[in-house]
């Protein structure tokens, strides 16, 4: 029995990638790995229309925080009204997430990118809450003008803006 229970687990639905998708983000994210894979066994396999054996969910740990990834068929399609923000310290972190979990997917505005898997990031400074809600509103519209023009994310210029 674990020490303390993460009440909330984000529950990710993959046509059949659930395998290679936990894989991927491990590979990305310190303190990660994957915890367990259980498999579709008859009845599972009868009731999903998926194989008998093959992967049904893989629950997996980023970075201390718990997932489960599920082969559920292509019945739903994630999209970008769910999105796991990467919160960073550096422009490095940035950087590197930036170029990991974008690689084979798709760069848009604001920090926002989509994963090769479909799954919608945000990969932003930590300080971004901070710079976009400053008591100066004269500052903080500088901000949301020079975050409006970036894709991915410049700590420096946020913060002189």
């Amino acid at each position: 029995m674990p020490d303390s229970l993460q009440r909330i687990t984000p529950f990710l639905w993959f046509d059949s990638q659930a395998e290679e998708a936990a894989k991927f983000y491990v590979s990305i994210f310190k303190n990660s790995k994957i915890l367990t894979i259980a498999r579709y066994g008859k009845a599972g396999a009868e009731a999903s229309g998926r194989p008998n054996g093959s992967v049904m969910t893989v629950k997996f740990v980023l970075d201390g925080q718990e997932f489960v990834a599920l082969n559920g068929g292509p019945h739903f399609k994630l999209n970008e009204a769910i999105s796991f923000v990467v919160n960073c310290e550096t422009q490095k972190e940035i950087d590197e997430f930036w170029e990991k979990l974008s690689q084979g997917g798709q760069t848009d505005q604001c920090g926002w990118l989509k994963d090769k898997f479909g799954v919608s990031w945000q990969v932003v400074p930590a300080v971004l809450s901070e710079l976009v809600s400053e008591s100066d509103p004269d500052k903080s519209e500088r901000v949301m003008r020079a975050l409006l023009q970036m894709k991915k994310l410049d700590l420096e210029t946020l913060k002189r803006a």
